[in-house]
């Protein structure tokens, strides 16, 4: 990055974009000088209209002059306290001021002239005063709480730093004015152990410390920098860096706040050493907004403390992003495991004359916010984790249960439930769906297991024993994503399945060519030869269903005659 010339001016950017949430915005200076104005020239015209015999004739009715003496007074004591409520100290003294400056001339008038009608502007001006007075006092001690509340508003209680809004509005301001700067999410090591053995004064005193330096460290401008260092909570921090020339005097600005912080911290007559964890992230090379930015910045950040490796300080790259995004829904699957809180949806199977044939059970698992995770995120990562297993079991029975409500008010349906090649081959598959079966009271033949053909790659004799064993059971076997994997027709042929599902891709290149239709109607072909039902998968547009109908396709599932649809919804079908 070359060298800002205009750094100063950034650093002024700081501190304004802090007082503008600080502190109340007054009116411009013009709106103090026409207030002033106004109320001399209305109380001019009091002075004028109070002493006047003239009268004016409106709509047919004579009025006299001095009427309008009031109406004047009560504009120049609007104005007064106008004065007063929106320009605080100097707003009340130039109004006392004026306020004051008009009892000589009103005395002169009743006492000299013998005009006693001004007596009334004596009187009005005096308790203008009290009211000014009144209105002052109160207003101070308002805005007295008022400046309490929004310095809390931007503050860290505890150390006096910046806080997450108020970082967050320094860098909104940033952003809006295109400056180029980067982000550092600190995170400081091992604290948490400080608190559970020396207590929370203890850590509480550790935190005011390290704030203490850092500011001075700040202020001071030692790191060669503007920097904004906030305290974000708990123990974490921010920092904002800006007037760098590369990647490497951001690296030399953060280790200066790594030294500072890896001095000895002597509390109680105790030496305590602490450490943290940098993660950075650059605007805009790595975001556009605060919340990508912040988002960045911890992802660097958790890298860096999950490798857990003697350098502290790491920026951020995209696949950091990915990877925590991974992370985070693995938690999230976690979670919903835990609390037995995986869902299913269920997408309908028709014939070719649109008969119901019966459902497919599909995983869903909600997100914080309420919306659903998408399958191509979550089921990736279950298989990795190895926490697949876990979510086809808890679809498996819950979908059985619905099965066992729905059996004794309708007619004979199929459930179709995923499972995979790992969970397949566990050791206690066949005891875990016995159990279900049992308990949900939903005889086997009602249900078809949805399986890989990928099983047959590992070890086939293995897997055909398996598949031996749950036939037996009376199950359904269906190839799922049929053309997909490992195809071979002498496994295919081997395979004691009831049917085969052709993938979403083959059916969406179905129509764009003529090999692409005869490669469907091969597939076709191929099962009916092997004497099992074919089901097209994603079935979406009319001519689709048409191609599949005139080759020869037994069963159709996609948006065209259904979409995955809650429990509820799918009992209404039935």
């Amino acid at each position: 990055m070359k060298k800002d010339r205009f750094l100063p001016s950034k650093n002024k950017h700081i501190s304004k974009t802090i007082n503008s949430i600080y502190i109340t915005k007054q009116p411009p200076k013009w709106t103090f000088v026409l207030l002033v104005v106004v109320h001399l020239f209305t109380s001019f015209l009091t002075t004028q209209a109070a002493i006047s015999h003239d009268s004016i004739i409106f709509l047919g009715n004579t009025i006299p002059v001095q009427v309008f003496a009031g109406v004047f007074s009560s504009l120049a004591n609007v104005c007064i306290i106008f004065l007063v409520v929106f320009f605080r100290k100097y707003g009340f003294i130039t109004a006392i001021t004026v306020l004051a400056l008009q009892f000589p001339r009103l005395i002169v008038s009743i006492f000299l002239h013998h005009n006693l009608a001004t007596i009334q502007g004596f009187f009005t001006n005096a308790l203008a005063i009290i009211a000014c007075v009144v209105i002052y006092l109160n207003k101070t001690k308002i805005e007295q709480y008022q400046s309490k509340f929004r310095h809390e508003a931007v503050t860290d209680t505890l150390t006096g730093l910046p806080n997450r809004f108020a970082c967050t509005e320094v860098i909104n301001n940033f952003i809006k004015n295109g400056f180029e700067f980067s982000l550092v999410s600190i995170d400081l090591n091992n604290f948490k152990s400080v608190n559970d053995t020396m207590g929370h004064e203890i850590g509480d005193k550790m935190l005011i410390e390290i704030a203490s330096r850092w500011k001075a460290l700040m202020d001071l401008r030692q790191s060669k920098t503007i920097d904004f260092i906030a305290r974000l909570g708990g123990d974490e921090f921010a920092l904002v860096i800006m007037g760098y020339f590369d990647s490497n005097g951001i690296h030399n600005t953060i280790n200066a706040y790594k030294a500072a912080l890896e001095k000895t911290i002597t509390i109680d007559d105790c030496d305590y050493f602490m450490t943290a964890c940098f993660g950075c992230a650059e605007f805009p090379a790595d975001a556009v907004n605060s919340t990508a930015l912040f988002s960045c910045a911890d992802a660097a950040l958790h890298e860096i403390k999950r490798l857990n490796s003697s350098n502290c300080i790491m920026h951020y790259s995209d696949e950091l992003l990915k990877t925590e995004q991974l992370l985070e829904t693995e938690r999230k699957l976690r979670t919903a495991l835990d609390n037995d809180d995986v869902q299913f949806y269920l997408q309908p199977q028709y014939d070719a004359s649109h008969k119901l044939r019966g459902f497919e059970a599909l995983a869903r698992i909600k997100d914080t916010d309420g919306s659903f995770l998408r399958p191509d995120d979550f089921i990736p990562v279950a298989e990795k984790a190895g926490l697949i297993d876990r979510v086809d079991i808890q679809v498996f029975r819950k979908a059985a249960f619905f099965m066992s409500d729905v059996l004794k008010k309708s007619g004979n349906i199929i459930m179709s439930v995923n499972i995979s090649v790992r969970h397949l081959m566990k050791n206690n598959f066949m005891e875990e769906i016995k159990g279900i079966i049992s308990s949900s009271g939903v005889p086997a033949s009602n249900f078809e297991i949805e399986i890989t053909e990928s099983i047959m790659i590992d070890s086939a004799e293995k897997a055909l024993q398996r598949i031996d064993e749950i036939k037996k059971m009376g199950f359904k076997i269906a190839i799922d994503d049929f053309g997909t994997g490992y195809s071979s027709l002498s496994y295919l042929n081997k395979f004691p399945a009831d049917s085969l599902k052709i993938d979403k891709s083959f059916i969406d290149e179905m129509n764009s060519s003529d090999s692409s239709k005869q490669y469907v109607a091969t597939i076709i072909s191929i099962g009916h030869t092997l004497n099992l039902k074919v089901i097209s998968e994603g079935v979406e547009m009319p001519d689709q269903l048409e191609t599949l109908c005139s080759i020869g396709g037994d069963y159709i599932q996609g948006f065209i005659w259904g979409k995955p649809m809650p429990p509820e919804e799918a009992a209404k079908l039935v």
